[in-house]
This record gives C-alpha cells, sequence and structure tokens, in this order.
C-alpha cells in the first residue's frame, strides 16, 4: 500500500515568502521523508495573524529565514511514511500541529514543553506537500474524526494556545472577563470563556466583528473606537470595580495599557497579544502593587492542549467553522494577504493547495 502512495513527481506547487509582502507561488522539490517521518498532502490551510506578520515584515527571528515556504495551520492526508512509523499509513486523514518539544529540557522537566529549549517548529503549510519531522509525528501528529473537516482541522493550533492560556490565567466560573480585539483569536477566546461561565465583554474597533462575538455569546460588546473605553468598560463590571480578568489579544503598547485600567484590584492580566520586539510598555507600580494586580502572558502550547483542541472541536464543543470566513487556491495567497493587511472584515481564509 506504501508503494502505491508513494510520492512519484519532484515537483510541487508552494508560496515562497523571499522578503517584505514578497510571496512568489513556485515549483519546488517535494521533501523526501527519512525514518520516523511523515509526508503530508496538504488539504487545508489557514491563514493566521502570525503569517501575515511574517508577511510583513520578511522573516521570522524563530521561523523563517527567507527564502523559505511558510504557513503553519494545517491539515491534510498521509501520503507515505518513513521507516520505522508505525501508528501512520498512508490515506490517513491527520492535524499536525507546528512544533515538538524535545521531553528533556529544563522546561520540558517542569512541565512548560511551550517554552522547550529545543522547540521544533515547522513552516510551510501553503504549498502542496509538507514533510513532518520524527519528533511532532510522535507526539503532535494526530488521527482526525471522521465528523472534523479539514478547514475546521486546521485550527487546532490557535485553539490549543487559546485553550492554554485560558487554563493557566485560571478562570473560574461567574468571572467577568474583557477581551481586548476582536480577530480570530481574540473571536476564539469568546467561544472558550463563555463555555468556561464567564461573562465575557468583547472589545474591538470592527462593527462586523463585534457582530460576530455576540452570536459567539459575548454578554457585552464594547466598540473601542468610541472615546474613554476604559470607562466603558467599568460601567459594565459590578460597582463600577473592573473586570476579575483582562486578556489583551491585540499586540500594542496602547491596548496594553488600556488592560492596566480594566482590571478590579486582585485581578489578573493575561497579556496574550505579543507586541513587537524591542516594544517597551510604561506601567503604574502604584496600581499594580497596591491593587495586588497580577500580569502574565502566555506563548503557545503543548501536546496535551492540541489533543483538548481537536477534542473540542470533534465533540462540537467549539465552533470552528465560525471563524473561516472564505476559501481560495493557493495561487491566490498573495493577494488574499493583501486584503487581510487592509483589514477588509475577513477573519481566517482557507488556502485550498
Amino acid at each position: 500500500m506504501r508503494e502505491l502512495m508513494k510520492v512519484t513527481r519532484e515537483k510541487m506547487t508552494a508560496a515562497v515568502l523571499y522578503g517584505k509582502r514578497d510571496v512568489r507561488i513556485e515549483q519546488i522539490p517535494i521533501p523526501r521523508v527519512e525514518a520516523g517521518e511523515v509526508l503530508v498532502r496538504i488539504k487545508a490551510a489557514l491563514t493566521c495573524g502570525t503569517d501575515l506578520k511574517v508577511y510583513r515584515q520578511g522573516f521570522h527571528a524563530r521561523m523563517i529565514v527567507p527564502p523559505s515556504v511558510f504557513g503553519h495551520e494545517l491539515a491534510g492526508v498521509v501520503e507515505e511514511v518513513g521507516e520505522g512509523v508505525e501508528s501512520f499509513s498512508p490515506g490517513m486523514r491527520v492535524v499536525s500541529a507546528n512544533s515538538g518539544p524535545c521531553n528533556e529540557c529544563f522546561y520540558c522537566e517542569r512541565h512548560l514543553a511551550n517554552l522547550c529549549e529545543n522547540l521544533q517548529f515547522i513552516n510551510g503549510a501553503y504549498a502542496e506537500f509538507i514533510k513532518i519531522p520524527e519528533s511532532i509525528v510522535r507526539q503532535n501528529l494526530l488521527i482526525l474524526p471522521d465528523n472534523v473537516s479539514f478547514r475546521e482541522a486546521a485550527l487546532v493550533e490557535p485553539l490549543a494556545c487559546v485553550l492554554r492560556a485560558a487554563e493557566k490565567t485560571g478562570i473560574e466560573e461567574g468571572d467577568t472577563v474583557v477581551v481586548i480585539g476582536m480577530g480570530p483569536i481574540g473571536l476564539m477566546f469568546v467561544q472558550v470563556l463563555k463555555a468556561l461561565g464567564a461573562r465575557v465583554v468583547a472589545l474591538g474597533n470592527r462593527s462586523t466583528q463585534l457582530t460576530m462575538a455576540g452570536t459567539m455569546g459575548a454578554d457585552f460588546v464594547v466598540d473601542s473606537t468610541k472615546s474613554n473605553v476604559v470607562e466603558q468598560v467599568r460601567k459594565i463590571t459590578s460597582g463600577r470595580r473592573g473586570a476579575d480578568v483582562v486578556i489583551e489579544a491585540v499586540g500594542s503598547k496602547e491596548t496594553w495599557q488600556q488592560a492596566m485600567g480594566m482590571v478590579r484590584r486582585g485581578g489578573t492580566i493575561n497579556l496574550f497579544g505579543g507586541c513587537p520586539s524591542g516594544t517597551h510598555i510604561p506601567l503604574d507600580s502604584t496600581l499594580i502593587h497596591y491593587s495586588e494586580i497580577t500580569i502574565k502572558a502566555n506563548f503557545h502550547h503543548t501536546p496535551q492542549h492540541i489533543r483538548e483542541a481537536l477534542d473540542a472541536i470533534h465533540r462540537g464543543k467549539f465552533k470552528a467553522q465560525k471563524l473561516i470566513t472564505g476559501e481560495e487556491h493557493l495561487a491566490a495567497l498573495g493577494s488574499v494577504l493583501e486584503r487581510l493587511l487592509n483589514r477588509n472584515g475577513d477573519l481566517k481564509i482557507a488556502i485550498i493547495p
């Protein structure tokens, strides 16, 4: 069976990033699998805010040095397996995370696989095929349930990041939680927080996404383009004290500082949105100290949360399809990324090789 499905041609179509806003659709060699590896024929890859940043700046300090194929949210079908791979065979429907920890370093031993010193990343979802390395095959390549589509499965990676952040923030049923930023990640938080029993305040600057937040269960929506957004949020909270938890899902100096004004005494702020490298934020030390505010941040995911994300989609606890607002062929990727840069209201676009 493996021999019958083995790739016989030499080239594949792929999107190659050459620099700032310079992506080209080219024919490049199909990766060849070695022991422990799996070749996946990609059926759907989703656009992501991280990919958009990579496209805009032309590189990623940890993951991409151009020229390089890129994209990291994917699902597909096993095309070929390397020697020693027993859990997968050609034809299986799978979803892959974009990294695999070593399980041996200082951080892995402390159950912080997301901070692994040897974390192995993959990129290349915007292509016909992608090679999954052994560490990811072993830990973060999962077989899809029949009721999960390729498009929905490709959301497993970002959802895993959101699930981990919600867990580590310590949100309890009945908490009032403000989510700043109604992009795809912010909207994921709305769904996840409502499932946890939180009272959710959605804060965004585009009416279409605020409407979407309402359909996903947000109890209040706040237009951040209106004056004194901090005061708007405090009016919603009991006694105008502020929110129990504020999750910042934008990644800007302004919204990081707004979060400080929205949280109650003894509350928690999760700075989920990453600011550009070198950004420095002035913080009110008196407010932090005397109000006992906890400031947290979350990065990436773990194998445990990848599995939890797939299970949530499989069981219908998370409505993945709501976040996918369009579908395009691989050849259109450049124009899709330009549209997303122009903030045209799209959330996630499924790229079909």
